[in-house]
């Protein structure tokens, strides 16, 4: 008998609860299971869909989400499913089979971007609801098995990753043409079977919220909220197409100067500086009269 203990997470679904585990209940990935039939390799499963309220599972490495019927409401069951779970985990029991973790039918893509040292893999799955960018192995570790596979080549510099694509730079040692395919077969495979691409997803912001690492969200009003509401629609998909991403970080109302973060490909691209001015300082000038004087990138 394992030590395993089950708690439970609230979501913002209510017909849906998280029981969060101690211990790893599957190695990588995660699986959704609609029906008994589907969970023929995932005993645990096929127990939980015995319960008649129970109307899909979903089983990640660290907790198993369920979404409810509206037959009962959770407060009524939600303990008696907790314990059912934690005492079979805590009997030994297998969660799931590895035999039912198989390749997913997904396309990657390698395409060329703006900056030189820089190459976006786009994907036909999709891959996380918030950007995560990551400068180094460290900062991988703690937010994306994905991106902390990456960096296992020597030849990886900085990752970001957002909707459906990965962007990646490279040390200037060698060629895409020389990489390229090996990374593209990397993340062809790594997605096929369906391993964690994000750990934990922080929450995802709004067009008029901003949030840092540090600090909570901060509701954004006015011009700062209006900036914001430009980027999101005229400015972030124009350069998803090329693999960046360009995050509002502050306005100043004195100096009537906004500051930028620029990621992926558009950051140390040798074009950014153009984007910059010519594209989005204009835009906002001519959208917001009177409002901007220039807009700057903090890590430009």
């Amino acid at each position: 008998m394992n030590n395993t203990t089950i708690s439970i997470q609230s979501t913002n679904n209510d017909s849906i609860l998280k029981f969060t585990s101690t211990s790893v209940l599957m190695n990588g990935g995660s699986q959704e299971f609609n029906n008994i039939d589907e969970a023929k390799n995932a005993p645990l499963v096929q127990q939980l869909f015995y319960l008649p309220f129970v109307k899909k599972v979903y089983i990640t490495p660290n907790f198993i989400a369920i979404q409810k019927y509206d037959i009962v409401t959770w407060s009524d069951v939600q303990e008696e499913v907790r314990a059912q779970i934690e005492s079979y985990i805590q009997d030994g029991n297998i969660v799931i089979s590895e035999s039912t973790t198989k390749k997913l039918a997904i396309e990657v893509y390698a395409e060329v971007t703006p900056n030189p040292a820089v190459m976006k893999f786009g994907s036909s799955k999709s891959l996380t609801k918030v950007d995560v960018e990551c400068k180094n192995i460290d900062e991988a570790t703690a937010v994306s098995p994905l991106a902390q596979a990456l960096f296992h080549f020597p030849f990886v510099k900085e990752v970001f990753i957002s909707e459906n694509y990965v962007s990646i730079t490279k040390f200037e040692m060698v060629e895409w043409n020389d990489i390229y395919p090996e990374l593209r077969s990397f993340l062809l495979n790594y997605l096929q079977e369906n391993k964690t691409i994000i750990k934990e997803l922080p929450k995802a912001s709004s067009s008029d919220t901003v949030k840092s690492a540090d600090t909570p969200p901060v509701k954004l009003e006015g011009t700062s909220a209006e900036i914001v509401s430009i980027l999101d629609e005229y400015i972030k998909p124009a350069v998803a197409s090329d693999g960046g991403n360009i995050a509002f970080q502050s306005y100043d109302a004195e100096s009537k100067i906004v500051s930028v973060i620029l990621q992926g490909a558009c950051s140390g691209c040798p074009s950014s500086t153009i984007t910059l001015k010519n594209g989005i300082e204009t835009m906002l000038k001519e959208m917001l009269p009177n409002q901007i004087n220039e807009v700057v990138a903090i890590n430009g």
